[in-house]
């Protein structure tokens, strides 16, 4: 009998050992793979992928450094199942709370040696695939729109919107961007993590203001 190949997958950085990490036989590397309200920030030569559907990942990286990273988020609904707010309310629930899963990652990729000047970015998601919450995706574009454009981070491209599901995968250390829409689901399994994600965070108190490096 042959033996399997066994993979070194090296180590995560501090506070991403909980992150799925595995050997990808398709492109041949290690591959660390987000849930929605992760994010995951690496130095090594490794991808990072998710699947989407309403959520929105930035997908960010240090263009000279090669240091990146990919976050899966969503904003939260107010207790009265809108926004809340008005476009300009920065200060709204939900705003703020984009603005402090975006700014945890920028932290990280910043004080793994990365310069605010050299970050670029991609953005993908907000699909349409939630009846129920049907501006949802719409929304979470807005915002990771929006606040890279305040941060003077350059979109280099994106993918978002439509009706469909996505699979996305990100190579940090060269900024290749690889999307997968995914037409026929035969289950739903997309829609109820993310209805889950989001009663889970609508449930939580909104986080402090974090300030960048």
């Amino acid at each position: 009998m042959f033996a399997t190949a066994r993979h070194d997958l090296g180590v995560a950085l501090p506070g991403f050992e909980h992150v799925k990490r595995y050997w990808d036989k398709t492109h041949q590397c290690v591959a660390a793979k987000i849930l929605p309200g992760e994010y995951y920030v690496t130095v090594q030569d490794e991808l990072i992928t998710t699947v989407l559907g309403s959520c929105v990942s930035a997908c960010i990286r240090d263009r000279r450094l090669g240091v990146g990273g990919m976050n899966h988020f969503m904003l939260p609904l107010s207790e009265g199942g809108d926004w809340g707010g008005t476009a300009a309310d920065v200060l709204s629930t939900a705003t703020r709370y984009g603005n402090f899963a975006m700014e945890h990652m920028i932290n990280e990729i910043l004080k793994h040696g990365g310069m605010k000047r050299n970050l670029e970015a991609k953005v993908f998601g907000g699909g349409q695939i939630m009846q129920n919450l049907s501006d949802v995706g719409a929304r979470n574009i807005q915002f990771v729109e929006d606040y890279l454009r305040t941060e003077g981070i350059p979109i280099l491209s994106d993918d978002v919107g439509d009706i469909y599901p996505r699979k996305v995968i990100f190579f940090p250390r060269t900024g290749r961007a690889l999307v997968k829409r995914i037409r026929h689901m035969h289950n739903d399994t997309v829609v109820k993590r993310e209805s889950a994600y989001q009663n889970e965070i609508s449930k939580q108190p909104v986080q402090g203001d974090v300030e960048l490096f």
